[in-house]
């Protein structure tokens, strides 16, 4: 007894010391962040120059607009939208899932009890051994435990925690992505509402200028100063006007309802909200984008790249222990006894304590192959990882580009409305003392109202590119939380009480 005992607490010792010696390292290659090779600053002319701003926080770019209206929006955009409600919920679930992992580093126990009243056949093969009367019913009480413990010699199981560690994080970071996309778009279905209310003001008020025209050549024409040719072009241009309103209402309306979408709330609670005009937002600074390298460590989808590139390189690690043994520890000890009174005695005490090992050593190859599976996934994440960084100074370049030429244009167009609002006044009292023909304000009217969208749409696309600027930069989150901004939100959600609409 003694010897066995013996035998068998040396064993624990040696995998106890196996497990935690500072030598046993696990299988497999180790993580590595890749090296991406980025310019120390940006190669175009004015995106350097917009480098070197400085400015609001990324983190809260929106409020640079200093709308309040826009302000609530994200700010219910965040507590509602579904998409970010989803990504919360993976980021549990990948939890919960990093928590089933890493309790296979624990052992696992069981506790056991039973009772059993069993009676012998007199004629079966104890019959030799029957009593006079043959045998009476007995019963049987038991009470144990049982435990078993992978000893994790080669790292298979530290791997698989290393795994899903790098995968909860990638959660992380994909509740970030959609933060960022989601306030990008609300704020650019915004800017889209406020511009199409514009261009709608602009359409109605050309419209009552072309009625007034329409009323002056219907009374020179009664008055055979016209021809009925000034009367009918007035009605057409007119017309052309009124016509071009409801696409803009229908485009209008539209959007109102992607932003209740983005909102998780009902079109009629938008329009509520939004349906009076209002002035396109102007931005009342800048946010200095930095340099190419930040992009790194600000984008939300570089740094889920990253820890999916991460997590499959540990899985090859768990791939490759499948190629050595596995250790484990087992022992069990209990009570068993015949009468409930002898439940307690040390008679009744039993156990035992074993070694098992388990070694695949023939597959088919399906080990390797898996191996081979591992590596080739890691690499295709790498792939992936080098052209998300690649995709993202794209963008960032492309927004800069677009946002500043689209600055230019915009005072072109200011001057170009100003003048041709002039050159509309001064050939309408040129038609009315006779000085010129009707074709001249018709041509003068369709170029102002025309300008005039144009200058609308010019206005909404400068704010607009600069809000795909700071989506391409990463903004919406925090940065220098590193993962609190989740807990504490999702420490709010577990809080609330469960609704449908929750």
């Amino acid at each position: 007894m003694r010897s066995t005992a013996g035998v068998a607490i040396a064993v624990v010792m040696f995998f106890l010391t196996m497990t935690f010696s500072p030598g046993c390292a696990p299988v497999g290659p180790n993580y590595q962040k890749p090296e991406i090779k980025t310019p120390d600053a940006w190669h175009e002319a004015i995106t350097r120059e917009m480098a070197k701003q400085s400015g609001a926080t990324l983190q809260t770019w929106w409020k640079i607009f200093d709308d309040p209206i826009l302000n609530d929006l994200i700010e219910q955009a965040r507590a509602s939208n579904l998409n970010l409600k989803i990504a919360l919920s993976g980021i549990a679930a990948s939890r919960a899932r990093l928590g089933v992992v890493s309790g296979q580093e624990l052992p696992e126990g069981n506790a056991l009890g039973s009772f059993t009243r069993f009676k012998h056949s007199d004629h079966g093969p104890l019959k030799q051994s029957a009593p006079a009367g043959g045998f009476e019913a007995q019963n049987m009480f038991m009470l144990g435990l049982d435990a078993l413990w992978e000893v994790d010699v080669f790292g298979r199981i530290r791997r698989q925690i290393e795994a899903a560690g790098a995968q909860y994080e990638a959660s992380i970071e994909d509740y970030r992505d959609v933060l960022v996309t989601l306030f990008a778009e609300v704020a650019l279905a915004y800017v889209e509402i406020r511009s199409c209310q514009r261009q709608i003001q602009c359409a109605e008020a050309n419209a009552a200028i072309q009625r007034k025209m329409l009323d002056l050549t219907r009374a020179r024409y009664s008055s055979g100063i016209s021809s009925k040719l000034d009367m009918a072009q007035a009605l057409s241009n007119l017309s052309n006007t009124e016509a071009a309103i409801p696409p803009f209402r229908i485009r209008l309306h539209s959007i109102i309802n992607r932003l209740a979408v983005l909102l998780d709330t009902d079109a009629e609670t938008i329009q509520a909200k939004l349906g009076k005009p209002a002035p396109i937002p102007l931005a009342r600074e800048n946010i200095g984008i930095g340099v190419p390298a930040d992009l790194l460590r600000q984008r939300p989808d570089i740094r889920m790249a990253e820890k999916e590139l991460a997590a499959q390189t540990a899985l090859i690690g768990a791939a490759t222990a499948e190629l050595y043994p596995r250790f484990a520890i087992s022992g069990f000890f209990g009570l068993e006894t015949g009468s409930f009174s002898d439940l307690g005695g040390g008679s009744s005490l039993y156990w035992g304590i074993r070694s098992p090992v388990k070694w695949n050593f023939f597959s088919g190859g399906k080990t390797r192959s898996n191996i081979a599976f591992h590596k080739e996934i890691a690499q295709q994440d790498l792939f992936k990882y080098k052209d998300t960084v690649l995709k993202a100074m794209e963008e960032v370049k492309n927004a800069i580009v677009a946002h500043k030429q689209e600055k230019i244009r915009l005072n072109w167009l200011l001057a170009a409305v100003a003048a041709t609002k002039e050159a509309v006044d001064l050939v309408v009292v040129q038609y009315e003392t006779g000085l010129t023909d009707f074709n001249n304000v018709l041509t003068t009217q369709k170029s102002l109202f025309n300008q005039q969208d144009e200058l609308v749409a010019s206005q909404a696309s400068v704010v607009l590119n600069l809000i795909r600027l700071y989506k391409a930069l990463g903004g919406g989150w925090p940065i220098q939380g590193d993962g609190q901004e989740m807990t504490a939100e999702m420490t709010r959600k577990s809080s609330s009480p469960v609704s449908v609409r929750d």
